[in-house]
Formats: structure tokens, sequence, C-alpha cells
């Protein structure tokens, strides 16, 4: 019994939920340049990010990062798959969805790239105006 109490005393135990570089990804509510935008921002702030959906937001997922990657912008840290039980209703039994969570990191031109897309709206902008 003390062995037992000794590693639960001794379990790290960290909360996911209040990462400040993750995306939790939905295929309604959002459009999916919001999400590319979004992460693209993130990278900025924190030097990567860490997208997550579920179920059949896992394509849209798997698309923002390929975005990122075709575009020079992140590069893939660390993919990591599961299963979670949910439950529709409150007295509803569980069911089983699928979880996908991509890390992708600042490319080594990421700053370079980022610098030249904002010096190409600025002089869009003036154009316009």
């Amino acid at each position: 019994m003390e062995g037992i109490t000794e590693a639960v005393n001794n379990l790290n135990i960290t909360d996911s939920s209040n990462k400040k570089n993750r995306i939790q990804v939905s295929n309604t509510k959002k459009p999916l340049f919001f999400y590319v935008n979004l992460a693209k921002r993130y990278m900025q702030q924190h030097n990567d990010v860490e997208l997550s959906a579920l179920g059949m937001a896992i394509a849209t997922v798997v698309t923002i990062a390929e975005i990122l990657k075709n575009n020079g912008l992140a590069v893939e840290k660390k993919i990591m798959t599961s299963t979670v039980d949910m439950r529709e209703d409150a007295g509803g039994r569980p069911i089983q969805k699928a979880k996908i969570e991509i890390l992708l990191g600042k490319s080594e031109k990421f700053d370079e790239l980022m610098a030249a897309a904002q010096e190409e709206a600025a002089l869009e902008y003036e154009e316009q105006n």
C-alpha cells in the first residue's frame, strides 16, 4: 500500500487544457484560413503550435498543418492520436471519438516569410489608398 501511495504522490499530472499554444479546431465553427492565420500568430508568439481535433474535424487539422508546411512556415514536431470517451447526452451511453494532436514548430524561414508577407500587405494597402 505504501508503494502505491508513493507512486500517486510522485505522479506528474499535466493539465493539457491550459496550454497557451493549443488550438482546438472545429470543422463547423470557423473557416479554414481563420485557423491557418491563428496558427501563424501562435507560432510567432510561442515558437510552436499544437493543433487538436476530434472526430470529423481531424481532416481540417491535417489540412491546416499541410498548408503551413507546404508554404514553408512550419515543421512537424510530433503527431499523437488517441480515442476519447464522450457522452452525447447527460444520460447517454459513452461513445469513442478519434482525437489527433499535431505539434508544429517554426521553420528556419518562418520569420523571413512572415516579414515578406507583411511587407507585401503593406504595399497593397498603400496602393489602394
